[in-house]
């Protein structure tokens, strides 16, 4: 028998799941309580229940997505048979991913929340943790990680809103995101 905190838990995982799928379909526009009630197939009030406002409910997807790429990072930590550098390859092209996969969750990510919610808060906590441990592991001189990281960080988003914005295109400035990922990386581990 389900307990009522496990049906809670699990109406509340399909509300923000159903929320992640209208966001990818429609954008912020298209995420509101009522439609993702509907979506997820549950009472009219339920949605309210677990979330004061469409606010909140967006700040739970953008924990749900930082999670996901905590789950991607962990995967890249413990695979022993890469190396640092592909880790750190890796893990940029995981974040390049979600940025063009779900690019309306990706603004969330990185769109700082008037209400702070302290599960998206943890989960972005750990994952910048995690991406700069797997930085360090790539340099030669690790106390270098955090700059190094925020480095890489701002240029991929970067490179992702370019993309995204319709203006990264081959034909004028003759590279890829994916190109210019590689070579942010480059420029980032060359030995100082």
């Amino acid at each position: 028998m389900v307990s009522r905190l496990e049906s809670a838990a699990a109406t509340r995982r399909a509300l923000v799941e159903a929320a992640a799928d209208l966001l990818d379909e429609g954008g912020p526009g298209a995420v509101t309580l009522r439609a993702v009630g509907t979506r997820a197939d549950v009472s009219r009030g339920a949605p309210y229940g677990h979330f004061p406002d469409k606010e909140h409910l967006l700040a739970a997807v953008a924990a749900r997505s930082w999670g996901h790429v905590s789950e991607g990072l962990d995967a890249l930590i413990a695979a022993e048979h890469l190396t640092p550098a592909e880790r750190l390859a890796r893990a940029l092209a995981g974040l390049m991913d979600v940025g063009r996969r779900h690019p309306h969750a990706y603004a969330l990510m990185f769109d700082a929340p008037s209400t702070a919610s302290s599960e998206a808060i943890a989960a972005v906590s750990r994952t910048h943790d995690q991406f700069l441990s797997i930085v360090a592991g790539a340099l030669a001189d690790p106390q270098r990680a955090r700059p190094v990281g925020a480095m890489l960080l701002t240029s991929v988003h970067g490179i992702i809103s370019f993309e995204n914005g319709g203006l990264l295109e081959t034909k004028k400035w003759h590279v890829t995101g994916d190109q210019l990922v590689e070579m942010v990386i480059r420029t980032a581990t060359a030995p100082q």
